[in-house]
Formats: C-alpha cells, structure tokens, sequence
C-alpha cells in the first residue's frame, strides 16, 4: 500500500486497541489514545525504511536518506544469507526484514527501552520521530507542498506539547505498566504500525513475508498473502476508494467508542 493508507490504517489500528480496552473496562486516558494514534500512524510508514522513494526515506533529509541505504543492504545480506532455494534470487532488500514480525517486535522493544531509560529526551525523541512521519502520512499533500523544515517544526512542536500532556498526573505517562515502568506502553505503537504496515502490503500483489524466518511451502521469505484474485496493486481503486474510507470510518468509530461516546 501506499503511506497515507499505511498511516490511516496505524491510526485506526491504535483507536481499535483503545475501543477495545474502553469495552474491557480499562480505558486509556485521552492522551494515551491520541498519543498512541499518532505514533502508530507514523510507525506505519517504517518499514519502508529500506526503499529510497518511499516516505520515510525522504522525510529527515539526508539523514534518512542515508540511513535507508544502510538499511537496504542490511536487509539484502539478510536475505541472501538466510534465503532458500526456492526463495528467489533479487537485487535489494525491500520488503525483506524491515517487514517481518521479528523486526516490529525489535524496534518496539527499542522504543521501550529508549523511552524507559531516557525519560523525557527519549520521549520527545520517539515523538518527533512519529509525529513527523504521521505528518507526512495523513496530511501528504500539505506536507508535499511544505518545505521538510516546517514540517520538522510542526513535529518537534506538537513532540513538545503532548510530552509536556503525558507528564502530567492521570494522562497516562504509567498507562498499562505502572509507575515504575513510565513510558514503556510507548513501544506497543511501535509494534503495531509495523505489523499493520506489513499486513496493508500482504494484501498486495507481491505479498509479504511477514512471518520470516518461519519455512512456508519450503521458503523462508514465503510471501504471506490472501488468495492471488483478492490482491489488488498498490495505490489503486480499491486502496483509494475502498480501503481508506474504510479506514478512516473505523477509525472514527474506535476513536468514539474508546472515549466513551458511543
């Protein structure tokens, strides 16, 4: 899929988690469900961190740019050295790694441990990180037609603003784990945009090996996927026209039912 359906779909995925806690009488707190909103919306953009055009690759700069490229040659060595022989023979290492469930649960537990560790700097670094990128997912079009540094501004603002909403007592700064383990709940949204990333493109036609290193049919990389005449290619009718008001519908409902409207 493409980053706005990426973004859509990590949102609506964090307010289903909220509607769903709220039914099993433990709601999050207001700035957990937006928060959390946020952060999986840009997290849902991540694992394209190994292709040059995508989002994420351009969003920080040459930074980003860099870091891709780095990433793209980790995730093809991977894939060569852990390939099969059925596994196919390819050039670069997009949708390898960076789109298997042991990469999302690493970079989730990364979060924790960054947010837990470092306290607020962690915390605002993690922000700014995933409110940029949710920028650029949900807004695309405005973020297209800004320069990278308003956008950056607009981040590191909003990280600022909503770091100084969680610190305060009952925002939910020790939602779900506790006092002593502040900010740890950070990495859940972490996990889940990059597993609902990973799910948005085994809907597509190349699929996705999501459940590496599982052997699959005698693969290791086997690409997860619904039956071929279900997949559709990326960026057409059924992503615009079907799956992005879908997503933006649930997302609402999740939303309202978690803040106890409905």
């Amino acid at each position: 899929m493409m980053g706005p359906a990426h973004s859509l779909s990590g949102a609506a995925a964090w307010l289903g988690v909220g509607a769903a806690t709220a039914a099993a009488g433990h709601p999050m707190p207001w700035p957990v469900l937006v928060v959390g909103a946020l952060i999986c919306a840009g997290a849902a953009l991540a694992p394209d961190l190994d292709h040059k055009s995508a989002t994420i690759s351009r969003a920080f700069g040459p930074l980003s740019r860099g870091l891709c490229e780095v990433v793209d040659k980790l995730s093809y060595s991977v894939y060569k050295s852990t390939r099969s022989r059925k596994d196919a023979r390819r050039s670069g290492g997009h949708r390898t790694l960076t789109h298997t469930w042991l990469w999302a649960v690493l970079i989730g537990a990364g979060s924790s441990v960054l947010a837990a560790a470092t306290d607020r700097w962690g915390v605002l670094v993690l922000l700014f990180v995933h409110l940029v990128l949710a920028v650029e997912g949900l807004l695309w079009r405005a973020a297209r037609m800004s320069s990278d540094i308003l956008v950056w501004l607009l981040g590191a603002t909003s990280a600022w603003i909503l770091a100084g909403v969680l610190d305060q007592p009952g925002n939910g700064a020790d939602w779900l784990f506790g006092p002593e383990y502040a900010y740890v709940w950070l990495g859940l949204p972490v996990v889940l945009g990059a597993l609902v990333h990973d799910i948005g493109d085994a809907l597509t036609v190349s699929g996705c090996p999501i459940l590496w290193p599982l052997p699959i049919a005698g693969k290791r990389w086997y690409p997860v996927g619904p039956p071929k005449g279900m997949r559709f290619r990326a960026g057409s009718w059924v992503e615009l026209k079907v799956l992005m008001p879908a997503f933006m519908l649930l997302g609402g409902i999740g939303g309202a039912s978690a803040l106890g409207f409905i």
